[in-house]
């Protein structure tokens, strides 16, 4: 029988009540006890890291916003749901670590590009190789990565990772109005790039601005 996120040894599930008492205990001294929370999120905080971009570093990424989380506990609310300001936390890290990363690629690029004395021309600009990138992807997938960073966002949190809409205005600092129009825009651009991702590849690729 799988595990559920967010439950205790012995399988029972963590309340926000569990979460406040645990919370608690940390705050009290009893650093140890701050493990529940690690063990009972993990698996979510590992989805919303690849979710959200951070592939190979998804582990390093969990492993510092859970530090961070623990560093932060002085400000977190008493009674306040732990999961949803956990997955927040997570999401501007991986946001963080993605932006470093483009960073150092760019300067590795460009110092690269200097030392051999010619251009660098990226990949992406051939539309034949990024027509072939996205074929190695499912669709769905490289509709996704087509999106901004906010309504790629919301869309995992909707239904790579199953929050609900209050959880998801939480984990993101949205309000709800917020969560819903971007959502319905995200949608309704994922559905325009898969109807024409057919299209595209009969005409060899390159069809996306």
């Amino acid at each position: 029988m799988r595990t559920r996120e967010g439950t205790l040894e012995g399988g029972r599930i963590l309340t926000v009540a569990d979460e406040s008492a645990v919370v608690a205990r940390v705050r009290s001294g009893e650093r140890e006890a701050y493990a529940e929370l690690v063990r009972a999120y993990t698996g979510i905080a590992l989805r919303v890291a690849v979710a959200c971009g951070a592939g190979g570093d998804a582990e390093d990424v969990v492993q510092s916003a859970f530090i961070k989380a623990y560093l932060s506990l002085g400000s977190f609310k008493d009674g306040a749901p732990f999961r949803p300001w956990l997955i927040r936390i997570v999401a501007n890290e991986t946001r963080n670590t993605v932006r470093s990363a483009v960073r150092l690629r760019a300067v590795a690029g460009r110092e690269a590009a200097l030392l051999r004395g010619e251009p660098l021309i990226p990949d992406s600009a051939d539309p034949a190789v990024a027509a072939m990138e996205e074929e190695r992807s499912a669709e769905l997938w490289a509709a996704l990565d087509e999106l901004s960073e906010e309504h790629r966002d919301v869309v995992a949190c909707r239904y790579l990772l199953e929050m609900n809409e209050a959880e998801t205005a939480e984990a993101l600092g949205w309000p709800r109005g917020t969560v819903k129009s971007r959502l319905s825009r995200a949608l309704k651009l994922m559905g325009g790039l898969l109807a024409s991702e057919p299209e595209s590849r009969k005409e060899g690729g390159g069809g996306h601005e």
